[in-house]
């Protein structure tokens, strides 16, 4: 059997199951295609979803997650708070910014603007990692973990809304 044939049985199959479960049968389009599609794919009370890709130095990242509203109504937030706690600080999303754009030793992060003293530096690293946020290796270079870029760039968007899309729209406007 030929490449295309398996390939169109493949479809074919992939379309059934799509059918069988209830899933759409191809990606909406359009301006609201997100809300579209979980419009079509409806659990009750609504689901919030969140998803990306990041091209960096690195490496490509995606990742997607969804939850049901019902249930995270219901969780005590509390538990989050470290974790956002660790973002609430200026230096801290800088670092961030910095480790995601290829900086990631200790003397490079020293370099970065109103940083302050070494101790300083390495209080906001350790905040940073005790919330997840960052990773040392052995040789003392900081990462994002993976499974947390796409988050955090979620969240920096959710906090930074218009004012910040009207940022990134200026900003590339003076680069063309």
């Amino acid at each position: 059997m030929d490449i295309e044939t398996r390939l169109n049985l493949l479809e074919a199959r992939i379309a059934a199951l799509e059918q069988a479960l209830g899933a759409p049968s191809k990606p909406p389009e359009g301006l609201f295609w997100a809300l579209d599609y979980l419009r079509q794919a409806a659990k009750p009370g609504g689901e919030v979803v969140f998803a990306g890709q990041a091209d960096l130095l690195s490496g490509t990242w995606g990742w997607q997650w969804g939850l049901p509203v019902g249930p995270l109504l219901k969780t005590p937030w509390s538990e989050v708070a470290q974790s956002l706690a660790a973002l609430a600080h200026p230096l801290r999303l800088e670092i961030l910014r910095a480790v995601l754009n290829g900086k990631s030793s200790s003397q490079e992060l020293q370099h970065l603007a109103d940083i302050g003293t070494t101790g300083q530096l390495y209080h906001h690293l350790k905040e940073l990692q005790s919330a997840g946020w960052l990773k040392v290796s052995k040789r003392g270079s900081y990462t994002v973990p993976p499974e947390q870029i796409i988050p955090l760039l979620v969240i920096l968007s959710a906090a930074g809304g218009e004012a910040l899309a009207a940022q990134i729209a200026q900003t590339e406007q003076l680069g063309r």
